[in-house]
């Protein structure tokens, strides 16, 4: 697959590496003179300096051709005008953005850019797991099915009972089984829960407090 990358910067440079190492054909677009300097001898032919918001820029980079525009600089206007562009002048079919600030994740979803990777949740939601600050940690959200899969950890509320017997709103589904000392699992309907376990669900969107209130304290 021919993928585009705007924004050289670490970020790009590390995704860069891994798409290469899984086979597939990128090109990294930097438009910091200084940035490029140093990113041609790690990249050599793949790097297009350049303004990767501008038509001619990405029609340089084969924009005509490329299966994937990812806009990762640390510019939310920046990558909203290249996967503005990119979509609409040269019809790429999968388009992400990187948001840097949470407050503009609407606007993109608003001009059409609905694939996005909210930088500052992200972290919120790992640090959230790491530290327990809350039984709950959003993974990922699924907008075509109006769902989310969800890390939710086990408390009080659901200690000793099984899956079956907890009043789990339509849609939910317990894929995968957390248990210290144990190998993961993929849980059944007779699943007797314990305190501190945690599992991988799937769950209908806004249903986030109801889930909280079956599982955790």
């Amino acid at each position: 697959m021919y993928i585009i990358i705007v924004g050289g910067n670490e970020t790009g440079y590390l995704l860069c590496r891994e798409l290469l190492d899984k086979g597939h054909e990128v090109l990294v677009i930097e438009q910091d003179q200084q940035r490029c300097q140093s990113l041609e001898k790690e990249l050599g032919n793949i790097l297009l300096c350049g303004n990767g918001c501008e038509v001619t820029t990405l029609t340089n980079a084969g924009a005509a051709r490329a299966k994937m525009v990812i806009a990762v600089t640390g510019e939310d206007e920046d990558n909203l005008a290249a996967c503005q562009i990119a979509k609409q002048k040269f019809n790429v079919p999968q388009i992400i953005a990187r948001v840097n600030n949470p407050h503009n994740k609407d606007i993109f979803a608003k001009l059409g850019i609905e694939h996005t990777v909210d930088v500052t949740a992200s972290i919120l939601e790992h640090i959230k797991t790491l530290a327990s600050i809350s039984p709950l940690a959003h993974l990922w959200h699924l907008k075509e099915r109006e769902s989310e899969l969800i890390l939710i950890k086990v408390g009080n509320p659901a200690d000793g009972k099984t899956l079956a017997e907890l009043p789990t709103p339509p849609g939910f589904l317990a894929s995968l089984l957390i248990r210290n000392g144990q190998e993961c699992r993929i849980p059944s309907p007779d699943t007797t829960l314990k305190v501190c376990d945690q599992l991988v669900c799937l769950i209908p969107d806004s249903s986030e407090k109801t889930i909280q209130s079956i599982f955790a304290d």
